[in-house]
């Protein structure tokens, strides 16, 4: 017997819609490797209607009170809860994600971001009115720039999908938005469970593959371009941007180093690091991959560190057990394995470097030792469960080492002296430094990076006001 594939559409202007060509793309889940859906190809004329209906719609979204707007997005926030299930089954099959963690660990922060970004609709202001001319009154106006052209992710299409709409909406903009085409079925279900809620034409969904987001981003309509990817897709996104002057905001890749000081409690840094490293099979640019211990304590750290790794499962999402599923596809598996069967005769591989299974794309939490620091696996993100360790020898060294690659999104210093805490978080190049832990996030705090990891904030008040242009205006007091 045929199961019937499902059938996913591009949401715009308020109407579920085919691609204008009837063109087609499989999607397959990555726990099974089966096709279990068919989503848009979108074209130019997909996006010209998309692009239409988002420009349309922006006087009237536009000139809504901050009021209205955060109405909407705390009616938004309270639909994700309301149908968390559906979201989370949706989530599970794009991605092969474990239900139980996607449940725990990505509804909740999500509700949260849309409701932090409804208040900061509510908080958009300009400096103060002042007199800066004899005779002329001066005043600033923070204004949304227009139609945003989104482009997300596949590691965390929900995640993501928020982290640009929520901002963007929250501001006055409206949205079109392309999920990845290995991940578009939560995109469209959230334009489903937001169709009731938002004017039509203020959130538009568009699926398809790279030259659908490559024409959106070329289109002349959007005001703003935004994409979550790999550096090679925001190089592209930026190049494709500058034709005409749009905004830009990039967050992409990430290669975070992890210095542990030999003062470090060993038994917690391995712990909280194997799940900072392992956590959605290493696909986030934030990952606790790249761990540079100090020689003092490498073996030992080391040692503790393949165990938890031995110890750490992957599996099936109704397995309650896992820590992490499949990689997302099976170009990201070969990307992985790659990696790992290239590493150079002085690497060593403590703890899995291989699939697992023969269903589905699987890969074994991996620790990669005795590793230097021009190696590939070290200079380049793998975004895959491997977790690399190098030895340094005193801070200078780990601080070279660890600003030496060409990302600057996020790092983690490990150690119980204040000072020395300090001091790296100073010096290290990174858009974010934990110490002592590594990988929470919370919506009042910025999140971005610097080098080849972007430009632009996600969350925030930061993350708000790039989604808003600034206008001054000056009155005459003699008239």
């Amino acid at each position: 017997m045929t199961t019937e594939l499902r059938r996913l559409r591009n949401y715009i202007n308020g109407e579920f819609r085919d691609a204008a060509d009837g063109r087609t793309i499989d999607v397959v889940n990555p726990a099974t490797g089966e096709v279990y859906a068919t989503s848009p190809l979108s074209g130019q004329a997909d996006v010209d209607a998309a692009m239409d209906a988002a420009a349309a719609a922006f006087p009237a979204w536009r000139d809504t009170t901050p009021a209205e707007r955060q109405k909407a997005l705390l009616k938004i926030a309270d639909a994700f809860e309301a149908r968390a299930d559906e979201l989370i089954a949706a989530e599970s099959e794009n991605t092969g994600k474990p239900l139980a963690l996607t449940a725990s660990e990505e509804i909740p922060p999500m509700v949260d971001q849309i409701r932090f970004f409804a208040g900061a609709a509510r908080m958009l202001e300009g400096r103060s009115a002042g007199e800066y001319m004899e005779g002329m009154t001066s005043i600033v106006r923070r204004e949304p720039v227009g139609v945003c052209a989104q482009v997300a992710p596949w590691n965390y299409p929900m995640m993501m999908a928020v982290w640009k709409f929520a901002p963007a909406l929250a501001a006055g903009n409206t949205v079109v938005i392309k999920p990845s085409d290995t991940t578009p079925a939560s995109t469209v279900l959230i334009a489903e469970i937001m169709d009731s809620i938002l004017p039509k034409g203020v959130f538009n969904v568009l699926c398809g593959d790279r030259d659908t987001g490559r024409a959106m981003v070329e289109h002349p309509v959007p005001a703003m371009a935004s994409i979550t990817g790999s550096v090679r897709a925001g190089m592209q996104v930026a190049e494709s941007a500058a034709k005409d002057v749009k905004r830009v905001h990039l967050e992409l890749g990430g290669k975070a180093p992890v210095v542990v000081f030999e003062d470090t409690d060993i038994a917690k840094a391995v712990e909280d690091i194997t799940v900072a490293g392992f956590f959605n099979a290493g696909q986030d640019c934030t990952a606790a991959t790249r761990v540079l211990v100090q020689a003092s304590i490498h073996d030992e750290f080391v040692s503790a560190l393949a165990k938890a790794a031995a110890d750490t499962k992957t599996g099936q999402p109704d397995d309650e057990d896992v820590l992490y599923g499949p990689l997302n596809n099976a170009n990201q598996l070969k990307q992985v394995s790659g990696f790992i069967e290239r590493l150079p005769a002085h690497a060593k591989v403590e703890a899995g470097g291989h699939q697992v299974g023969d269903k589905g794309y699987f890969y074994a939490p991996t620790v990669v030792s005795g590793l230097k620091q021009d190696d590939e696996i070290i200079q380049n993100e793998v975004f895959g469960p491997v977790i690399t360790v190098q030895s340094f020898s005193d801070e200078a060294q780990a601080l070279e080492w660890a600003n030496g690659v060409e990302y600057a999104l996020a790092s983690s210093v490990w150690t119980k002296d204040h000072g020395r805490a300090m001091r790296m978080s100073k010096n290290l190049d990174f858009g974010c430094v934990w110490i002592n832990t590594h990988i929470p996030l919370v919506a009042e705090m910025p999140h971005g990076g610097y080098k080849k990891s972007g430009y632009g904030k996600d969350l925030s008040a930061y993350g708000f006001e790039d989604y808003t242009r600034i206008k001054h205006v000056m009155t005459s007091l003699n008239s």
